[in-house]
């Protein structure tokens, strides 16, 4: 999946529910506070960690890969 970022950054948590891996933004935390999700490859626990163009986010078998949307 490709998530295309039209801000500097988005939040972890927002992410994962705009992208449908969670079912709100309650599950979302909860699967990052558990450690079911990774950021390139390192576990993620900060919620509201600030995701950026070039990353890759996996959790539950899911891949996102974050790109600037091109103009």
């Amino acid at each position: 999946m490709t998530f295309e970022l039209d801000e500097e950054y988005i939040e972890l948590f927002k992410l994962l529910k705009v992208m449908g891996v969670a079912d709100s933004g309650a599950h979302a935390k909860m699967l990052i506070e558990e450690g079911n999700v990774k950021r390139n490859g390192e576990v993620e626990t900060r919620k509201r960690a600030k995701i950026v163009a070039g990353e890759k986010i996996e959790v539950g078998g899911e891949s996102i890969t974050v790109e600037t949307i091109s103009h």
